[in-house]
């Protein structure tokens, strides 16, 4: 149920669009929360994640559940939820809906071949990039807000987040939100893009050798193409979405100075010089293993949940 299709009978309207991918947001940030919040924590620890290091706080995903869990408590996993939340509604709601309005509308003027042939995922790739731009651009504030508030140690900087947007617009005013947009959209295309057209690949190779093997689809296949496509779009794109991170949390220094060094930046690209210069290659992939294994569970999350809504419509509809 992914993207425009003459061959299959559709009678979705764009507000039904909107409402699965606000549902598919809402239900996947409920359950993969923790992971961002040790993604985030990863990304934005300037020393290594090592034991060797005896400056750094974080060393693994097993010592940073422990610390976190022991320092902040169980609520501490959950940081940041709220705005998060808000991020993923309106970002599904944005994303779903700006990706089947463009596939429907330029189907009629695009080749078969990548409308239904075996150039579709090429086609997808390129719908789903400007659906991801869209999207970011109107929820990026609140990923600047859910990042504020994953990083911030004990004692808390911001006490909600009527106090943060406050205390934010008196930093540096309304610029303040858009922090880290410019790496956010150079990620977001390709992320976005390689998401939409691995899953739509991915899809295709489990119909070719399913269809003469066995019956097996529906929420299975929707899951296991999911997860396949997050991780091969998260690997690909992981140093841009970690040097957005890094610069959405600049001005905010003394709420960081708990977890270590904290480094400042002028831009996307002294971000990443500096990090290469300081911390070596292997920086630009800091996190990757709970960002991996929150791309996998989120997008095949993501996915499956979106045509689950949509399904449970066409039921609804028909009773």
């Amino acid at each position: 149920m992914v993207g425009y299709d003459s061959n299959v009978s559709h009678n979705f309207t764009t507000t039904d669009y909107q409402l699965a991918g606000a549902s598919s947001g809402f239900f996947t940030r409920l359950l993969l929360q923790p992971l961002d919040v040790l993604k985030i924590r990863f990304q934005l620890q300037s020393e290594p994640i090592s034991k060797a290091s005896p400056f750094s706080k974080y060393h693994g995903i097993r010592q940073a559940v422990s610390c976190i869990y022991r320092e902040e408590g169980l609520f501490g996993f959950w940081k940041g939820h709220n705005p998060a939340q808000a991020l993923s509604v309106i970002y599904g709601v944005v994303q779903f809906g700006c990706f089947e309005h463009l596939t429907a509308s330029l189907y009629p003027h695009v080749p078969s071949r990548f409308t239904s042939g075996p150039l579709k995922p090429i086609y997808h790739f390129g719908c789903g990039g400007i659906a991801g731009c869209a999207a970011a651009l109107v929820a990026h504030p609140f990923d600047v807000l859910r990042t504020r508030f994953v990083s911030q140690g004990e004692p808390k900087i911001y006490r909600s987040i009527y106090h943060a947007v406050q205390s934010m617009y008196k930093e540096a005013g309304v610029r303040t939100f858009y922090r880290g947009l410019i790496p956010a959209l150079v990620q977001v295309y390709p992320h976005t893009s390689f998401q939409f057209a691995f899953y739509t690949l991915f899809n295709k190779m489990w119909e070719s050798y399913f269809m003469s093997h066995s019956n097996s689809k529906g929420t299975v296949q929707s899951l296991t193409c999911g997860s396949l496509a997050g991780i091969a779009a998260k690997t690909i794109v992981y140093p841009l979405d970690l040097a957005k991170k890094r610069l959405e949390v600049q001005g905010f220094e003394d709420a960081r100075r708990h977890f270590g060094r904290v480094e400042a930046y002028k831009n996307l690209i002294d971000c990443l010089r500096t990090m290469y210069q300081k911390e070596g290659v292997l920086s630009f992939y800091k996190g990757l293993k709970p960002s991996i294994l929150k791309a996998a569970f989120s997008t095949a999350l993501t996915f499956t949940f979106y045509e689950s809504a949509l399904y449970l419509i066409t039921e609804y509809r028909k009773v």
